[in-house]
């Protein structure tokens, strides 16, 4: 069965895959939902980070919600959370919350207590941070590796689970929205930034932008393939301002193939460019060549590594035509 999580602009869109296709229902009203994020150890545990709002849990799929972490999470902001894929032992795995104001905590015993990473905010670079973090990325290959993208302002990480942190290189990423790093591939970092599409093979001690065929370079979401580590799919625009707002969005999908060279746009299956929000995008962790995607026209899944797409049938209201889905998380099993 395969759950998917999404965060539009007011609600949590939850769909459940089953014998007779794909049932939904709506949580969350009227939180603002920023981030969603399940905890592999425990098919029906997943969070969700709020705008104002705060951190919410789940244990039974996203049908009733409890607000957690008030005592020790000072901001209602959370803009990112992130649970890492690593089994660490424990009953549930590692959760990481970012907020705005900039700030980083970590739980170890599924979001009960909460200890802030003081150390993140001394870097050199935090007096050049402009915008709230995003997402908090643990490593799908070292449990104690850590990195945290600040929207303008840096990548950073940390090799001892978010004690202390080494700053951003020069050459590396400004704006990340997205960082993907792939079991199959130790030590490689897969960065989508408003400034183009980064990699890098030495945990970001050094970095390339293979943009070949990237005709836009304000790329936000990212999915690489289970199975093929060299197939990777973003999703671009023109800018900000063509991405986030329906009524004046134009974005696009691209395709890099396994030879790793250069990227192609990918349209079949997909909605028109004009009038579609920049997608979110994630891949299958259990299923090859399995990706989908998420924006305000539906919501959208490839069985053949991103080459052709299908809308999921399922209901689409008319006001979600209108709205920015923020966040999708997936869960299988």
């Amino acid at each position: 069965m395969t759950t998917l999580m999404i965060g539009m602009e007011d609600l949590v869109l939850i769909l459940e895959s089953t014998s007779k296709g794909w049932k939904d229902h709506e949580s969350l009203k009227g939180t603002n939902p920023q981030t969603v994020a399940f905890d592999p150890l425990n098919r029906d545990r997943a969070y969700c980070g709020t705008f104002g709002n705060g951190l919410w849990k789940t244990d039974d799929g996203g049908q009733t919600w409890s607000n957690i972490g008030k005592d020790i999470i000072t901001s209602p902001n959370i803009m990112s959370v992130a649970v890492s894929p690593l089994n660490s032992g424990n009953k549930f795995n590692k959760v990481y919350a970012g907020t705005d104001p900039t700030a980083l905590y970590i739980s170890n015993d599924g979001g009960d207590s909460w200890e802030r990473m003081e150390a993140l905010n001394k870097l050199p670079s935090s007096k050049s941070w402009s915008f709230p973090p995003k997402p908090w990325f643990p490593d799908a290959n070292n449990p104690d590796y850590v990195f945290a993208a600040i929207e303008a302002g840096a990548l950073v990480q940390s090799h001892d689970g978010g004690k202390t942190w080494i700053d951003r290189v020069e050459q590396g990423p400004y704006d990340t929205h997205t960082l993907v790093t792939h079991p199959k591939a130790p030590k490689r970092l897969y960065s989508s930034a408003g400034d183009g599409y980064f990699e890098s093979f030495d945990y970001g001690e050094s970095w390339r932008r293979p943009v070949e065929g990237l005709m836009y370079q304000y790329i936000f979401g990212l999915a690489v393939d289970y199975d093929d580590p060299q197939i990777v799919i973003v999703s671009a625009s023109m800018g900000p301002s063509k991405a986030y707002s329906a009524e004046n969005a134009k974005s696009f999908i691209y395709r890099r193939d396994d030879d790793g060279k250069k990227w192609k746009a990918i349209s079949n299956g997909l909605p028109e460019t004009n009038g579609t929000t920049i997608s979110v995008l994630v891949s299958n962790p259990k299923i090859g060549g399995e990706f989908y995607a998420v924006n305000n026209r539906g919501v959208f899944c490839s069985a053949d590594s991103g080459i052709s797409w299908k809308e999921l049938e399922i209901q689409w209201p008319e006001k979600y035509l209108s709205q920015t889905p923020w966040a999708l998380a997936l869960q299988s099993t």
